[in-house]
């Protein structure tokens, strides 16, 4: 009953492709309107990861064993979030003028 331990590099490769496709599969069944550039991006991505087992190549971009870049993270999760219908929020706000108060 001696099993191997298991790969950490194929679980994070499972893991990253169910994301894929659960995001896809959530716009489906919803009947978002995925844009031309979100679609290709998950085919693109989806593709990477089945080839090489992750999707990017720089490793200052991403974690050694992480399947995505961060940036590319961040955009699944902006899809998977508008393929719920979730309200998307504006995280950053405007510089605003510090008011002045010596102006009197």
């Amino acid at each position: 009953m001696n099993r191997a331990p298991p790969d950490r590099k194929e679980a994070a490769k499972r893991a990253a492709l169910n994301a894929l496709k659960r995001a896809r599969r959530q716009a489906d069944r919803t009947g978002v309107e995925l844009s031309d550039w979100e679609g290709e991006f998950l085919a693109s991505v989806t593709e990477r990861v089945k080839t090489y087992g992750r999707a990017f190549a720089d490793p200052e971009k991403g974690g050694p064993g992480a399947p995505f870049s961060v940036l590319q993270a961040v955009k699944l999760k902006e899809i998977a979030a508008k393929a719920k219908g979730e309200p998307r929020e504006l995280k950053r706000k405007p510089f605003r003028r510090k008011a002045a108060k010596d102006q009197e």
